[in-house]
């Protein structure tokens, strides 16, 4: 791997057994339009993977579901043989149908099936981190994780997995998981606009264990908001710049995953996560979501 000239914001932390930079890139915009398909420019993607790589970012999130398997196979034919520090995220529990939408797959059978399609077509015999999605399209769902966690635990027992980790979770699922294996990381979604887990960050931070948020730019409605657009001014930065440079900011156990399929993209917004956010401009940005 190339050793980038300036260090990627927000320095590193320790995820399980590695050491992974708390900028990381997410692939899920990778694949095609609502996440279906092949992406328009598979040569485009292929090279912001790599650009990825060569900047120094050695944490990248994917799924099986994201095409599905376009990503997985997108970073293989990008990455592979994958450089020693790189780690890369997947997660189970939702499958994909003809309509583009999410349906849930967490049965015992349905979760073994796509641990091993995220080995196969990932190229790997042990997968880094397997996350446990919870929930649906809409959000956290109140219900008991057990059944679907102890089939990951069994997994990871049996050398398929390295680590474990939960998605779209309520903080009750995540006390529910780590009764019954270690975690290391909680996938939620999280940004300047949505702060519900607010007591859950700062909890998992006390525990040393990491929290990664989706859609920290808003998702398919990116952020908007005259306090961080004020800002944004302020510091002559554009407002998605705040607002990565907000959550690297918030707590240190907080890991970045934003998208793009745009090397010029993924630049700008690892330049803007960057910046140096004064009291003033935190309180300022605090206010939007509270």
């Amino acid at each position: 791997m190339n050793t980038p000239s300036t260090p990627l914001p927000g320095g590193i932390w320790t995820l399980g057994d590695s050491t992974v930079t708390r900028f990381g890139y997410g692939a899920m915009q990778l694949a095609g339009p609502w996440v279906m398909g092949p992406p328009a420019d598979r040569d485009g993607a292929l090279a912001v993977l790599r650009e990825a790589v060569s900047l120094g970012i050695t944490h990248i999130d994917t799924s099986g579901a994201y095409g599905p398997r376009i990503t997985n196979e997108l970073i293989r034919e990008a990455l592979h043989p994958y450089p020693e520090p790189l780690f890369i995220a997947t997660k189970v529990g939702a499958t994909r149908d003809a309509q583009g939408g999410w349906p849930t797959a967490r049965r015992p059978e349905d979760l073994r099936k796509q641990v091993h399609e995220n080995l196969e077509s990932l190229g790997v015999e042990t997968l880094d981190l397997v996350n446990m999605r919870m929930g649906d399209a809409q959000g956290t769902v109140p219900g008991s994780i057990t059944e679907a966690f102890e089939t990951l635990a069994d997994l990871q027992r049996e050398g398929l997995l390295r680590h474990l980790g939960v998605s779209n979770v309520t903080a009750e699922q995540v006390a529910e998981a780590r009764a019954i294996a270690p975690i290391v990381c909680v996938q939620n979604m999280y940004n300047l606009a949505h702060r519900h887990d607010d007591d859950l960050v700062d909890d998992l931070a006390a525990d040393g264990i990491a929290y990664v948020p989706f859609f920290p730019l808003g998702g398919f409605t990116p952020l908007q908001s005259e306090a961080l657009s004020r800002v944004a001014s302020r510091l002559g930065a554009t407002p998605m710049s705040v607002a990565l440079a907000w959550l690297l900011q918030r707590s240190p156990n907080i890991l970045l995953i934003p998208g793009t399929s745009s090397t010029a993209h993924l630049r700008e917004n690892i330049a803007g996560a960057g910046l140096s956010l004064s009291d003033e401009d935190v309180a300022e940005l605090d206010g939007i979501g509270r």
